[in-house]
């Protein structure tokens, strides 16, 4: 092989080096979530409402932190108090970075669940989480933004009804952006690795 070839070899090799480089690097992919990875998503993208103990919130006010958000009521026999449960074992589980999570539920049914109420629910998980309420017509335009799906079932009295809902868990980095989606049953050890996930990549 004579100098000319030799010199043509090392160009090319560079090249491909530095091609191979380029793709890898746009290649990269973020944390591989055991939830639903719905990041991009156009909607669910704020949460314009009062919280139990009377104060306005939107996303932006916990920026910083991962923020689950989940949608119920307190009278809700399972569903919502095994997702509440999970939620705290999430955050016991996380160690000091549990600071850095904020627990969100919001009512679907407001009638019932006052603020009083809403509160002294929110203490039988951890106090720093948060409920908020809003009115039938905010409820309806969040839930619709949401995406959620929500509807009374009569019971045997005028107060005694039932709230079908969705159930699963709406994940924010702590940019504010929507990430995951956590379905009801994978379990606080799913939604844990997704939350340290997510307050690695800050």
């Amino acid at each position: 092989m004579n100098k000319r070839n030799a010199l043509k070899n090392i160009a090319g090799s560079a090249l491909l080096i530095s091609a191979g480089g380029l793709l890898a690097a746009c290649s990269k992919k973020g944390p591989e979530f055991r939830g639903v990875d719905i990041t991009g998503a156009d909607y669910a993208k704020d949460l314009p409402l009062p919280d139990h103990n009377g104060q306005q919130r939107h996303l932006k006010d916990f920026a910083g932190k991962v923020v689950v958000v989940f949608f119920g009521y307190t009278q809700c026999p399972d569903v919502c108090p095994t997702s509440m449960v999970e939620l705290a074992e999430v955050k016991r589980s996380l160690g000091k970075d549990g600071d850095r999570l904020q627990g969100i539920f919001v009512t679907v049914d407001p009638e019932r669940d006052t603020p009083e109420v809403l509160k002294a629910y929110m203490a039988n998980f951890d106090p720093t989480f948060l409920a908020l309420r809003g009115s039938p017509e905010q409820l309806a335009a969040v839930a619709k933004d949401f995406k959620i799906y929500y509807k009374k079932v009569d019971g045997k009295t005028p107060t005694s009804y039932t709230m079908d809902h969705s159930a699963g868990s709406y994940v924010y980095d702590p940019a504010g952006r929507l990430r995951v989606y956590n379905r009801y049953g994978s379990g606080a050890q799913a939604l844990a690795a997704d939350v340290q996930a997510l307050l690695n990549e800050g």
